[in-house]
């Protein structure tokens, strides 16, 4: 495997850190507007959202520093476009970018299917669970808040982040426009 990274590589993982700090800011909106309506810590449940581009960057260019590449590009126009939390998203999203760059790191960047996918979504959930749990919910109380909160967001990244980017490559390979890619390749991703 070449792990060198090609100007299609850097194109394409800013494309998605792009489009995903959009998504950032619109989902902030959303998560601090009509998603109040649930309480938190149960809000966390929606938390995956975030961490998508970690994920789906690695599972996209398949080379050592994809996932922390895209969710801190993601991360910093977020900021630059007025995320309510300031920039303090830049180093919250670099942290949950190692989280998935982790994963990917300890199957050596060799697996690409639904487990790598899966645990991506899961360390880069823990990953964003600690930061919050010492950056934006250390005032909360432990059992009551904080540690549902961090369970709940460990959850939701491993479903929305980790099975729902695997399942947008999927669906993405077959229309050929990741066919530069191993993930266009490789047609049957199971």
């Amino acid at each position: 495997m070449n792990n060198r990274w090609r100007t299609v590589d850097i194109v394409i993982a800013a494309v998605i850190g792009v489009a995903f700090g959009v998504i950032f800011w619109a989902w902030g909106l959303l998560w601090n507007g009509p998603a109040e309506a649930i309480p938190m810590p149960g809000r966390a449940i929606l938390y995956g959202v975030w961490l998508v581009p970690a994920v789906l960057g690695a599972l996209v260019i398949r080379k050592p520093g994809a996932a922390l590449f895209t969710e801190a590009v993601a991360a910093t126009i977020s900021a630059l476009l007025g995320a309510k939390w300031g920039a303090t998203v830049i180093p919250q999203g670099l942290v949950q970018g190692l989280g998935a760059e982790l994963a990917f790191a300890l199957l050596f960047y060799r697996q690409w299917r639904l487990p790598a996918a899966l645990l991506a979504g899961l360390l880069t959930g823990v990953s964003a669970a600690l930061f919050d749990f010492f950056a934006w919910n250390a005032a909360y109380d432990l059992v009551d808040y904080r540690i549902p909160y961090a369970l709940l967001t460990i959850v939701s990244s491993t479903v929305i982040a980790g099975a729902g980017s695997w399942a947008l490559v999927r669906a993405l390979a077959p229309t050929g426009v990741l066919d530069r890619f191993g993930a266009g390749r490789e047609r049957a991703l199971v």
